[in-house]
């Protein structure tokens, strides 16, 4: 943990980032929402984002990870958050870099949020598939099941079933996967977006406390 000038100790979390291509600037950023951040220092985490392009892709195809191992060794995080934004398979260096945190989490036991799409890789990576969503799209759900009340939704896939190893916490009205745990490791993927509300839910501020303390 870093510490404070009061001596508490914050959590370093390491958020990944979504790609974005401007080619009249003849560039390719890296982005996060400004509100992903302040909504996990209200949590009372420190965010560090992932650069996406810290791997060198050799000549024969294989990626080398020894700069993203090296960046992660120096910025020792204590958790991970996968963020939302972009399709799997749009940009393969965002889906090398999260598939990298994905192992390491997995490895050290550290703590893990999917948000969005960052739940849909955890599934991927965990062998399941996803399928198109009607109606998911710019509008708001009821949960039911271990998680309750309501969310906002901005995806137009979701997982085909519960990958193995993992359970539900959720689903929409309309039956869809909405919040997942792993039964093993510190991890849970939620389909929302906690960070879109006006209004951070309390629910999800205490969940993130629980999951990452």
């Amino acid at each position: 943990c870093r510490t404070t000038s009061r001596g508490v100790g914050v959590k370093t979390v390491v958020v990944s980032q979504r790609v974005d291509d401007y080619p009249d600037r003849n560039e390719t950023r890296d982005s996060l929402d400004q509100r992903l951040i302040v909504f996990l220092a209200a949590a009372g985490f420190a965010s560090v984002p992932v650069p996406n392009r810290l791997y060198d892709a050799l000549s024969d195809g294989r990626d080398n990870h020894e700069a993203l191992n090296g960046w992660l060794a120096a910025i020792r995080p204590q958790a991970f958050v996968l963020s939302g934004g972009n399709d799997i398979g749009e940009y393969r260096e965002r889906d090398l870099t999260e598939r990298w945190l994905l192992d390491h989490a997995s490895e050290y036991q550290i703590p893990l949020l999917g948000i969005c799409r960052g739940m849909q890789i955890m599934a991927d990576w965990a062998g399941m598939g996803l399928k198109p969503v009607q109606d998911h799209v710019r509008t708001r759900h009821r949960l039911a099941g271990d998680l309750t009340g309501e969310v906002n939704s901005y995806h137009a896939l979701s997982l085909v079933n519960c990958p193995d190893g993992f359970q539900v916490l959720s689903w929409s009205e309309d039956g869809e996967i909405e919040a997942i745990r792993s039964e093993s490791l510190p991890w849970e993927g939620w389909m929302w977006h906690p960070e879109r509300e006006k209004q951070f839910a309390e629910r999800d501020i205490q969940r993130l406390r629980e999951l990452f303390l």
